[in-house]
């Protein structure tokens, strides 16, 4: 089981999950559905009621964006996408979970409420 301990005012450690980001994939093709809006609202629930839930979010179009870069003497602001691609980021959602095995197991039931792929990454 990964976990980090933490130190409490009672000095005695304490187990804390691991946080993971679940990135959802969609492409230009078709947005979500209501179907698929109502699937994932159970999925929300289940999460909440898991003890899992942080946050999650969908994601406006790529079209958009605005991409900031901030490098030079003054910021740069261009309209539109990073990237010119087929697949975007089209939501999130942070997990805790105490090991890899448990966040991809909710990153799957979660592909399947949103009938996307989604990519797992854990916090560092």
């Amino acid at each position: 089981m990964a976990f980090v301990a933490r130190v409490t005012d009672s000095h005695e450690p304490r187990e804390m999950k691991m946080r993971y980001l679940v990135s959802v994939i969609d492409d230009t093709s078709d947005s979500g559905t209501g179907k698929e809006a109502a699937a994932i609202d159970a999925f929300n629930e289940r999460a909440r009621a898991g003890g899992h839930w942080v946050f999650a979010g969908g994601l406006a179009h790529p079209g958009t964006a605005t991409v900031i870069d901030g490098r030079g003497a003054e910021p740069v602001f261009t309209d539109g996408p990073f990237v010119e691609t087929k697949e975007f980021l089209a939501g999130f959602w942070v997990f805790e979970a105490p090991d890899l095995d448990v966040a991809l197991a909710l990153a799957a039931d979660g592909s399947r409420a949103c009938n996307r792929r989604v990519e797992v990454r854990p916090f560092l």
